[in-house]
């Protein structure tokens, strides 16, 4: 079958991608979504995340190889397999990034991508109840809510802890001043997850142009011989089909899943073709690289005052949760248990904020099992975590094998350079400072763990290496930039050396954000299309001219 636009990946940026591209009613587009529908009540609950944190049914489930400066250990990286992908199992912190992020993207060589630039695009995907300002938008789908009125009253005592130890508040992070401490904002629409499924998808699905495509698992690009995209192999339900796109294939799977499938497809480094007997269509030795996370770890307290620990623990407390959340969609259940945190200058030699705190009125252990839930800590507690916001490291993604069932190799290659270590010591200083405050002194009954016998770098490096995690924020795979040795996208998004071929999501991204990334993956959705349209308008030929070349490979 034929279509004009075929994306991979019905994602935070596919599902963008999807409404925008058919908008007008004049391209067909094909949508293709590995995992199911997102219609179960936990999708749009916002605490249903922890119901998807360990369920294979809507979870990749994926782990990293084995971190050789992690203590050896495999480290767990959830990836959405479901439509809405991971933008329907998080947690919805809403962060854009700091300027300085994006102005970065563009000193890159990516003209169009500094923060003047995308700012507009973040503008237009969200509806802000601060209306329409410089800063926000109030017309667009993804819909913004500030927590301040609702958080546990402890995270209270977090921001006057953070005054008392020298940092300043704010009152937005997605405003005019990024750093300091505050309040999370949420994309949730009166109480419900408002995620890029919900808002740009499911109010469009009745187009006639626009065709959904659930439990297909793409398995190859194809191309014909002058290296142009032609469509796409699936398996569906045992069955192998084929799908011609007439202007474009557009990649969207993903951080892990874009750069494999373009692996499986003949485009990447040669000796890893080679290795695996994949025909070379186009040498791209940049594909599966540049891989970035944010990594954290969390820091354990007992406190005299009651938490959500004592709300959520006992049966009938999730039960008056679980009431007050039908009745009034507000409360715990209606907000994500990540409220308040901030941006924060590890020392003062660091020229932007370069640490991001968590305070959670909620203590709970990640579970080791699979078939273990999310459960709060058996007594009144908190948890304070951190993440470097840009860490330096770099991994990368290999597919493992010529079958698209098998995961690729996860390689986050974490704390392989010393400005990675250096932050992780600032980050442990600055929890202690910020604990050390009268305000949080007062509250605090003991910190649990690492324990006050973990002191100096060389006992934090050590907690570090054994307690992080990833925050899931996997991007950067196939970066975008001008030169083909060192990246994979031009600045419009067009891989490099290849026509009618696309990258659109979390892998483009030349450095990671500061910050949770799912906003700005939305972004570079709502960016990203419109360069396709322009394109399209631009390029002025027939409609299906493209899509009858003959399939090569």
């Amino acid at each position: 079958m034929n279509y004009d636009y075929i994306i991979v990946g019905a994602g935070s940026a596919g599902c963008i991608l999807a409404n925008r591209l058919s908008a007008s009613g004049s391209h067909s587009v094909l949508l293709l979504e590995a995992g199911g529908k997102d219609d179960s009540f936990w999708f749009r609950i916002p605490v249903g995340f922890t119901r998807t944190y360990y369920n294979e049914t809507y979870n990749w489930m994926y782990y990293s190889e084995p971190e050789k400066e992690l203590d050896n250990r495999p480290i767990y990286c959830p990836r959405g397999k479901v439509q809405g992908g991971s933008g329907s199992i998080n947690a919805m912190i809403y962060v854009r990034g700091q300027p300085h992020d994006f102005d970065d993207w563009a000193a890159a060589g990516n003209r169009g991508w500094g923060f003047r630039d995308v700012l507009p695009y973040f503008r237009k995907l969200e509806s802000h109840p601060l209306g329409n300002t410089e800063y926000h938008g109030a017309d667009g789908p993804i819909r913004i809510s500030p927590m301040k009125d609702d958080v546990h009253p402890i995270c209270h005592v977090f921001l006057k802890g953070c005054e008392q130890a020298g940092y300043r508040r704010t009152h937005d992070f997605n405003g005019a001043q990024f750093e300091g401490a505050g309040i999370y904002d949420v994309n949730t629409r009166n109480g419900q997850r408002s995620s890029s499924s919900f808002e740009y998808l499911h109010p469009v699905l009745g187009r006639k142009n626009l065709t959904v495509e659930c439990n297909v698992l793409a398995s190859q690009v194809l191309f014909d011989n002058q290296k142009r995209a032609t469509g796409v192999v699936v398996r569906q339900n045992g069955e192998v089909r084929r799908f011609i796109a007439n202007r474009e294939v557009i990649l969207a799977a993903g951080a892990v899943d874009t750069p494999k499938l373009l692996q499986l497809s003949g485009v990447g480094e040669r000796d890893l073709l080679a290795k695996h007997r994949i025909p070379l269509v186009h040498e791209l030795p940049a594909v599966g690289q540049n891989l970035q996370d944010h990594l954290c770890v969390s820091f354990y307290y007992r406190s005299n005052r009651k938490t959500l620990n004592d709300e959520m623990r006992p049966l009938i407390g999730k039960l008056k949760l679980g009431l007050q959340y039908l009745l009034t969609r507000k409360g715990p259940l209606a907000m994500s248990v990540n409220q308040s945190g901030g941006f924060f200058r590890g020392n003062d030699e660091e020229a932007q904020p370069n640490l991001q705190l968590y305070f959670n009125p909620l203590s709970y252990r990640i579970p080791k099992s699979s078939k273990a839930n999310l459960e709060p800590e058996p007594y009144s507690g908190f948890l304070l975590a951190f993440n470097p916001c840009r860490p330096t490291s770099r991994g990368s993604i290999e597919i493992a094998s010529t079958r698209v069932e098998d995961p690729a190799k996860i390689r986050i290659n974490a704390l392989t350079t010393e400005k990675d270590l250096d932050e992780v010591v600032q980050g442990c200083e600055l929890i202690r400072k910020v604990m050390a405050s009268p305000a949080l002194r007062d509250i605090t009954v003991e910190e649990i763990s690492p324990g006050p016998q973990v002191q100096g770098r060389e006992a934090m490096l050590q907690y570090f290496r054994e307690q992080s995690g990833s925050i899931y924020h996997l991007c950067g795979s196939c970066a975008m930039g001008p030169d083909p040795q060192t990246s994979v996208v031009d600045e419009r998004l067009r891989v490099h050396g290849i026509a009618g071929l696309r990258i659109v999501d979390a892998s483009i991204f030349p450095n990671i954000t500061s910050g949770n990334i799912n906003a700005p993956t939305m972004m570079v959705a709502e960016k990203g299309a419109a360069m396709i349209l322009e394109d399209a308008d631009a390029d002025g030929l027939p409609v299906h001219a493209i899509g009858e070349m003959a399939v090569a490979h």
